[in-house]
């Protein structure tokens, strides 16, 4: 989503808040710009649609005096389409004052309609721009007081950054619903949505809460409540290196995150399942609550919802609770049938999700206690949860999930082990067994993408089709959707998942052969149900791709590709599943010319609802 960097101290603020920029790119944005404040109480802002690089381009042809102060922000377009216009910082009429903003104002129009009978003239089809002019309207001097009164009239959720040409040494900051964090350094502050922004300058950090307002000079930081209370904040070190943003000999990141599973995955098992002994750091939930435990619901969006799905046939298996899956963006308002007997587990690569977080507020509202499954250290889910599950899988710089997707299910493996462990609904034998396979995962990745050549001229050979159909059954059922998410994201072709038992109620219609249809068919006990799909596929001319175990001569007769994988126990086939469909999504879309770290219109992390 967009990034938000703030700068104020002795030092120029231009390079250091397009470095830190950069460091935001993998969001995804549209636009980006800067605000800076100069000695000579001057406002400048200067804005450009597209890459950071197209903004330097602009900054390098203008003579810039010297900075010592200034905001920057990267724009995922939300009202109004990407232009110069409507990217930020937006500033006041009177280009006095100037603000970067994520998030949503709700009640925009209605407060542009105000402000316009007051004499305001407004340039962008932003909801952003009204807040500049709100906060000009009431500043009398007194800019955290102008602040406190604009975010008052706000409805929505916000993550702002402000400066004003009368406060040339000032950066306020504000947030409701949006991540913020402030970061302490040795005469020079800073603000930005998102830690590794600022890590190469500090490791001193202030996760603003919700309603808490920062004033930010170059010797000192204070936090408010939006009452006006003066709070004293936790101030935090961030122990955790951000992975270097390098693509090193691969040709996306994409790609290099692909091949790094293995290493995650490896990692991971390490950490969590060394000689066998679970060790699940982070729980925060007691065994005898564990055992209490009626229900769990999984609560998360897009691919992480799809690893949820797994989740749920993985605990309903070896834990034999009931598990509910759901989106995020839909809990909440349907009213919920929960109590301090459900356990919630939250799944959010970033922890930044905006309908997670909710989620998770209106099941903790009540009664219920919540497991956060997340990928970044200190992100708002992990310190909203009761117990944090991190899957250390490094900074996941494609916005296409792949490495942060498959430690997602390897951890929801780990937790299915916890559950029936402690509610004793497995043999220990057989636990035991489903810990060794897990062991072996990753040496099987690495067996898997030696075959990588094979995938990509498979990926190539069917690049051309304008239609995907992927089909799974039972636990790579949420294999298909995956799949399917994959493709779409970074190909832009139409794809859509189904259960296989479904295709003859309407997706079978589709089928011809001008569609390419992707069959997940790993041994199971419905092997053969899924056989029979295949060969129905078959009979209507569809063009077959089927991944299948090492060995099944059956289906090369069939199918007109097969990408194999080794043999694991049926559980555990999406971990091995997962990694030839994000391949062949890879390769088509390479193959497609499109830009496959950064697609259109998405973002890395979605913080707006």
């Amino acid at each position: 989503m967009c990034g938000i960097v703030g700068y104020v101290g002795n030092k120029d603020a231009l390079p250091i808040l397009l470095e830190s920029l950069k460091k935001l790119e993998y969001r995804g944005y549209d636009s980006s710009g800067v605000g800076l404040l100069g000695h000579e109480a001057r406002l400048i802002v200067h804005k450009s649609k597209g890459k950071i690089r197209n903004l330097e381009e602009l900054l390098a042809s203008q003579k810039l005096p010297f900075a010592p102060a200034g905001i920057s922000h990267t724009r995922w377009a939300t009202h109004g389409f990407p232009s110069d216009i409507n990217a930020h910082p937006h500033t006041d009429s009177r280009h006095t004052i100037a603000v970067v903003h994520n998030g949503i104002i709700e009640n925009y129009q209605d407060l542009k309609a105000v402000l316009r009978k007051k004499g305001c003239k407004f340039a962008s089809e932003t909801d952003s721009e009204v807040i500049p002019q709100l906060i000009a309207h009431f500043y009398k001097g007194d800019l955290p007081a102008a602040v406190r009164q604009a975010i008052a009239k706000l409805k929505g959720t916000f993550a702002l950054g402000v400066i004003s040409r009368d406060h040339p040494d000032v950066i306020v900051a504000a947030r409701v619903g949006s991540p913020l964090v402030v970061g302490i350094g040795r005469h020079e502050n800073f603000i930005a949505s998102d830690v590794p922004a600022i890590l190469d300058f500090t490791r001193r950090v202030i996760y603003l809460k919700d309603g808490q307002m920062a004033v930010l000079t170059k010797e000192k930081v204070e936090v408010y409540g939006f009452d006006g209370k003066k709070v004293t904040p936790a101030v935090d070190t961030v122990a955790f290196n951000v992975t270097v943003a390098r693509k090193d000999s691969f040709a996306h990141f994409m790609l290099k995150e692909i091949h790094e599973q293995p290493g995650v995955l490896e990692q991971m098992l390490n950490l969590r399942l060394k000689n066998k002994q679970l060790t699940l750091e982070g729980l925060g939930i007691s065994d005898d609550v564990l055992k209490r435990t009626r229900k769990v619901m999984i609560v998360a969006c897009g691919t992480a919802y799809h690893a949820g799905l797994v989740g749920k046939y993985a605990i309903e298996a070896m834990a034999r609770l009931p598990v509910e899956t759901d989106t995020s963006s839909e809990f909440r308002y349907r009213n919920p049938i929960i109590d301090k007997h459900t356990l919630i587990v939250a799944v959010s690569q970033s922890g930044e999700t905006a309908d997670t977080l909710a989620a998770v507020r209106e099941a903790r509202s009540k009664g219920a206690r919540v497991i956060a499954i997340c990928n970044v250290v200190g992100s708002s889910l992990a310190r909203e949860a009761d117990g944090i599950l991190y899957t250390y899988a490094g900074q996941e710089i494609g916005v296409a999930s792949t490495k942060a997707y498959t430690a997602q299910l390897m951890m929801f493996y780990l937790l299915a082990l916890k559950l029936a462990q402690v509610r004793k609904s497995m043999p220990p034998k057989e636990l035991k067994s489903l810990a060794g396979h897990l062991l072996r995962i990753p040496a099987l990745y690495k067996s898997i993408l030696k075959n990588i050549a094979h995938v990509r001229k498979v990926a190539e050979a069917n690049s051309h089709f304008g239609c995907f159909l992927f089909l799974g059954r039972h636990v790579n059922y949420p294999s298909a959707l995956e799949g399917a998410l994959k493709l779409k994201e970074i190909s832009y072709i139409p794809a859509e998942g189904y259960a296989a038992g479904e295709m003859k109620h309407g997706p079978i219609a589709l089928i011809d052969e001008y569609r390419a249809v992707v069959c997940i068919n790993p041994a199971s006990h419905v092997h053969e149900k899924m056989f029979s799909n295949i060969q129905e596929i078959k009979a209507r001319r569809g063009n077959i791709i089927a991944i299948a175990t090492q060995g099944d001569k059956d289906i090369r007769a069939h199918a007109h590709y097969v990408i194999e994988v080794p043999k694991t126990p049926e559980l555990l086939s999406p971990l091995l599943t997962a990694l030839p469909l994000q391949m062949l999504a890879y390769f088509i879309a390479v193959k497609r010319g499109c830009d496959v770290d950064q697609p259109r219109n998405l973002a890395k992390s979605v913080t707006v609802e």
